[in-house]
């Protein structure tokens, strides 16, 4: 199809989704599921998604199965399948086949002389999907995720420790744990792991993810994996994250480390834990309180931090804290 063409049919979709949820717009979107280029279907199964028209979820089912007939040539770059299975997450959809098909769902297509799997945002909305479906037990559940959370793509393994945190219970608990012992090549996996398993178990899992954080009688002390774990701690705005991660700052022997647990326990929101930072700023090190503004920073559209912050750096009368309050907090005032 010319590209002039193609360009008026995603016009179409774009005048539809601002009409509205009208027969119109069912009637037109029915017929952009049907179109046979990818891109077409992709943005209108997008729009369905953003109407919740659930009138047309039998021809998202349908464009779905015609798109994995040929995939590669079809279906390039999976665009229209991956935003069918989102449509139909977003439309709740409980029936696991179309989920289930996706799940192991490969494509490899052709890039500078090798080969690149092109589905792997396909298994990762999939693997989140299959949370909601009614037609599954939660045994048959796991299994799946247990898949997902060895997949060799980075975002399915991802979407695994999420979907195992929606399903909550012991069993998610116990595969997270094992997931984040055995490790992932990818850091940030064994972060969400950590993350996950901490709104599973809540307090429980606080000393677990500190082992990842300490590390303690390893050989090789894995920096990434203890960032990841301290800003998972510090996301669970659990009590005991917070109090850990301050006893850690104060024990602390890894400089490089100091930014990222003063980030983190920025991050838990905790009353306790702001008066700990602007502790840090009034009475610390100049380094350490620099540290601590640059980590209250995330906070800057905070009046009533903002206010706390300026107090305490105005107490120390610092140039050099001044200025990095100014540069952090005070560039949008």
């Amino acid at each position: 199809m010319p590209s002039r063409k193609i360009e008026e049919q995603l016009q179409l979709i774009k005048s539809l989704q601002d009409l509205g949820d009208v027969p119109q717009t069912i009637a037109g979107l029915r017929a952009c599921l049907a179109d046979r280029v990818n891109l077409v279907v992709a943005k209108a199964a997008a729009a369905t998604a953003h109407l919740q028209v659930r009138a047309l979820v039998p021809d998202l089912l349908a464009a779905y199965s015609k798109l994995f007939e040929d995939g590669a040539k079809r279906d390039p770059q999976c665009w229209g399948k991956t935003a069918i299975a989102k449509a139909l997450k977003a439309l709740d959809y409980s029936e696991s086949a179309p989920f289930v098909r996706g799940l192991s769902y490969q494509q490899w297509e052709p890039v500078w002389g090798s080969e690149v799997d092109t589905a792997a945002d396909l298994r990762a909305t999939c693997t989140l999907a299959l949370v909601q479906c009614l037609d599954l037990v939660r045994e048959d559940k796991l299994w799946h995720l247990l898949r997902s959370l060895t997949d060799a793509c980075v975002p399915v393994r991802l979407e695994a420790a999420r979907a195992l945190e929606q399903m909550e219970g012991r069993e998610s608990a116990l595969m997270l744990r094992i997931k984040a012992q055995l490790g992932d090549r990818e850091s940030a996996v064994t972060g969400q792991v950590m993350e996950s398993l901490l709104a599973v178990e809540g307090g429980s899992a606080v000393p677990f993810v500190e082992g990842f954080l300490l590390q303690r009688g390893e050989p090789d002390y894995n920096e990434e994996v203890a960032e990841f774990a301290a800003l998972a701690l510090g996301a669970s705005r659990l009590p005991e994250a917070v109090a850990l991660l301050q006893k850690t700052w104060q024990g602390f022997l890894k400089p490089q480390m100091k930014p990222v647990i003063l980030r983190a326990i920025s991050n838990s929101r905790d009353p306790q834990a702001f008066d700990f930072l602007l502790g840090i700023v009034r009475n610390g090190r100049l380094g350490d309180a620099v540290t601590a503004v640059e980590a209250l920073a995330i906070h800057r559209d905070s009046e009533a931090v903002y206010e706390s912050v300026q107090a305490a750096v105005g107490e120390r009368d610092n140039a050099e804290l001044q200025n990095v309050f100014k540069q952090a907090l005070g560039m949008l005032r």
